[in-house]
């Protein structure tokens, strides 16, 4: 028989129902190994976080069963929707969770909303534990006049587009009103943006992107793109890997490009060196940064697209085109660093001096948003679940109480920084706080209403 949950929410959306492979002699052994009964847990949320969890969790508790739900039909989370169609190396991370998936302790319940389709209430009544794992399905907003123009959107949004994502495909940007893009940020997503719109589609055709992507970048008019940052380019918020995608000299590197750096832009201060000093990261960005400037002066060609990188420029304005609907420009003012005085880092003043920026699109690469829930603590300033390593507080304030049974992982309790691996190590600690509350006995409570309905749950199994 397939296996069954108890809330009726989920037994209608789930996705699949997968037949377990318990054997009573398998559980007899179990029981009497740990003398505990098994301890069955939710994830929601089945991206990196949540997976990495699941899989600490098969690995850690004897017996246990882990339940994974997610709002959409199909599991990973951002390494199917947020990781670039030309990264598939990062993708394979998706073989160790199909791994975690087929483990017979596991099943993926899919088109299962948290909020809508059932409540955090209904989940914690229902399983022993419940580790929130979905991450950050919103953006970060400048609070400028004429965000609301059409031609802006969200770097998400946009990767999501290309990578197929249910909730963007009909996004439909338009690529061919205009020759120039303009990407707001300076990290890993904002040169992910800009290489899939600059790379060749015939390299394109041979990922996995979307193919109604596809056949867009390939009527796209865009010649030219403008990363713009706040800061210079020792502050950029890229890894060295992702620039020497654009910038390097080797196979996965952008042809056909040329890229622009002010030289005036690459002078550093004290406080800048005294940064490199102390990052290696940063050192290293900022001299492919460098380098580029001189390789790329050296060998310019008017036939080729144009990757500009600005600094020290913030946006205050978007300014229609003359159709007055849709973004024709972009208003910047310069910027200089000051030290905040308070943590000592550097901070982009406004200078009062502006200049306009030409461009037909803008796409804002400012930062995901994880969003609340009923029911739940939220930290809106940080956009971050309130937590002591992992396990869920019941406010912000210093006499908040731990909410029993209720922990969160990834995005949701750090913030939406890090590489899909960072992941792993923010589960570790989450699992760790888990199987230590677990040791001290929080979860064995035969009365409870968590313990029956873990029981019922494994009769309809």
């Amino acid at each position: 028989m397939g296996r069954r949950l108890l809330l009726p929410h989920t037994r209608r959306l789930m996705l699949f129902l997968r037949p377990m492979r318990y054997s009573a002699s398998a559980t007899a052994t179990a029981t009497a190994g740990s003398l505990r009964d098994p301890l069955h847990v939710c994830v929601v949320g089945s991206g990196p976080a949540g997976f990495y969890t699941a899989e600490k969790m098969l690995k850690g508790r004897e017996g246990v069963r882990v339940d994974i739900i997610d709002r959409l039909p199909t599991p990973f989370g951002l390494v199917r929707s947020g990781v670039a169609p030309d990264h598939p190396e990062t993708k394979i991370v998706v073989n160790q969770f199909s791994r975690v998936a087929a483990n017979p302790r596991c099943s993926f319940f899919g088109n299962v909303t948290l909020g809508s389709d059932l409540s955090l209430s209904e989940l914690r009544k229902t399983y022993d534990v419940v580790v929130l794992a979905y991450g950050a399905e919103s953006d970060r907003s400048f609070g400028i006049p004429g965000e609301d123009l059409r031609g802006i959107h969200s770097a998400r949004e946009f990767v999501w587009w290309y990578n197929g994502h249910p909730d963007m495909c009909n996004l439909a940007p338009d690529l061919t009103n205009t020759d120039s893009a303009v990407v707001l940020g300076q990290g890993n997503v904002a040169l992910d943006v800009a290489r899939i719109l600059l790379r060749c589609t015939t390299e394109l055709a041979s990922t996995d992107i979307a193919d109604y992507a596809l056949d867009a970048l390939r009527s796209s008019t865009i010649r030219k793109v403008y990363l713009v940052g706040r800061r210079g380019p020792v502050q950029a918020a890229c890894t060295a890997k992702e620039l020497r995608e654009i910038l390097g000299n080797y196979k996965m590197c952008l042809k056909n490009v040329n890229v622009y750096i002010k030289e005036a832009d690459l002078a550093t201060s004290p406080a800048d060196k005294e940064e490199m000093r102390n990052s290696r990261i940063k050192r290293r960005v900022y001299e492919l940064l460098s380098k580029a400037a001189t390789v790329h002066q050296e060998n310019n060609d008017n036939d080729r697209k144009e990757l500009h990188f600005v600094f020290f420029r913030k946006p205050t304005k978007f300014l229609p085109s003359e159709d007055g609907s849709t973004v024709g420009a972009m208003e910047l003012e310069k910027t200089l660093l000051k030290d905040d005085g308070a943590t000592g880092k550097q901070v982009a003043v406004g200078t009062g001096e502006f200049e306009e920026l030409k461009c037909g699109i803008v796409l804002k690469s400012i930062g995901y948003k994880s969003l609340p829930i009923e029911g739940l603590s939220f930290d809106k300033y940080r956009g971050v679940v309130p937590n002591l390593r992992g396990r869920v507080l019941s406010s912000e304030s210093e006499t908040a109480t731990v909410e029993p049974g209720l922990y969160v992982v990834g995005w949701l309790k750090r913030g939406p920084t890090g590489i899909v691996a960072t992941n792993l190590h923010c589960a570790e600690e989450t699992v760790d706080s888990i199987l230590e509350d677990d040791r001290k006995g929080l979860f064995t409570d035969p009365s409870g209403p968590k313990r029956e309905g873990g029981r019922r749950a494994e009769e309809q199994a």
